[in-house]
């Protein structure tokens, strides 16, 4: 796993960093004294690529790397993302081009840079045409405030028509042993077009990492005890094929986070992780063994456990599953 990948002609390590968890999801957010120990340790192990977003604690991760890292930011690759919109308690998807400028120079100014190398439209719009956020997008590259950009959980038949009017550089989707959907067109499709495919919680939102042991006791304000997988009707099935997950990560050695992120790169040379984490031990934890490439077997014996019809559970509740296009198995 140790040969770099490339994003929009930009080599970046297989395994990047989710920042995320730092701001917002998975609990109350890290202390920023906490947080600047995580961003700068990730660097100094070796992390060439952060993933950020507006909506991560509606401005604060993306305030916390300009703080923190903006004296270094040569050392890494920098993604970020617009298209939710937070306005107070109100949420909406607006990927309107004056939007997405709006919201792009908010972001340059709390990451404290002149540029960015990847920015994502978060999600579908239904009352935009793609060829028109697109059309902004290349105005913005033209102009040199961006780099790159890229959409995030969308369908295949959406990245061709934004890839008609500029190259798409990257797709983000949720990808996993447990969360398959992109291999029903998306990954082959990022393939063909030269797209990398960016999979965001590749160790199954921490369940394949050892992070989720009952989901009753998740504390308050973890969006996963909203998620139908982790709930009390699901869980029981979905425990039991992660027990025999870390039972074949055991026989080689690895953690069970380590096996997910090498089950997850080795699906093509396109593809690169972006694990999350808000703790220094999973941080190292997750390049530790970027020197271990899968056997084939071992993959194909992940693939048979995590079959689509065994997995319990959609990944989304039936409001977030209508705010995304990426397609879903039968």
């Amino acid at each position: 796993m140790t040969e770099k990948r490339s994003i929009a002609g930009t080599p970046v390590k297989p395994i990047g960093l989710g920042c995320m968890s730092l701001s917002w999801a998975y609990g109350p957010p890290s202390s920023d004294a906490e947080a600047e120990r995580i961003l700068r340790r990730a660097l100094d192990l070796g992390y060439d690529h952060l993933d950020t977003a507006r909506i991560y604690g509606n401005g604060h991760n993306e305030e916390i790397i300009g703080r923190y890292l903006s004296g270094r930011r040569n050392a890494f690759f920098l993604a970020s993302k617009t298209g939710i919109i937070v306005d107070g308690d109100q949420r909406r998807i607006d990927c309107r081009p004056e939007t997405i400028r709006a919201a792009l120079e908010k972001s340059l100014s709390l990451l404290r840079t002149d540029v960015i190398d990847l920015y994502y439209l978060h999600r579908p719009d239904p009352n935009v045409p793609i060829e028109d956020s697109v059309g902004e997008f290349a105005r913005l590259i033209e102009e040199g405030k961006i780099r790159s950009y890229g959409l995030s959980e969308m369908s295949a038949e959406t990245l061709r028509r934004a890839a008609t009017v500029h190259p798409v550089a990257a797709m983000q989707t949720e990808y996993s042993p447990w969360t398959r959907n992109p291999e029903i067109a998306v990954l082959e499709t990022c393939r063909e077009l030269g797209t990398c495919f960016v999979a965001f919680s590749p160790v199954g939102r921490g369940a394949l990492a050892g992070g989720v042991r009952d989901p009753a006791q998740l504390v308050a304000g973890d969006i996963r005890a909203t998620m139908p997988r982790f709930q009390s009707d699901n869980w029981p099935v979905n425990a039991a094929l992660i027990a025999q997950f870390e039972a074949i990560a055991r026989e080689h050695g690895v953690t069970p986070a380590q096996l997910s992120l090498a089950w997850t790169v080795a699906r093509g040379p396109h593809v690169v992780a972006i694990p999350g984490t808000a703790d220094i031990a999973h941080l190292e934890e997750n390049i530790a063994r970027w020197d271990w490439r899968i056997p084939e077997e071992v993959a194909a014996r992940v693939d048979a456990l995590f079959t689509p019809d065994a997995v319990a559970g959609n990944r989304y509740g039936e409001q977030m599953r209508h705010t995304v296009t990426t397609e879903e198995f039968a």
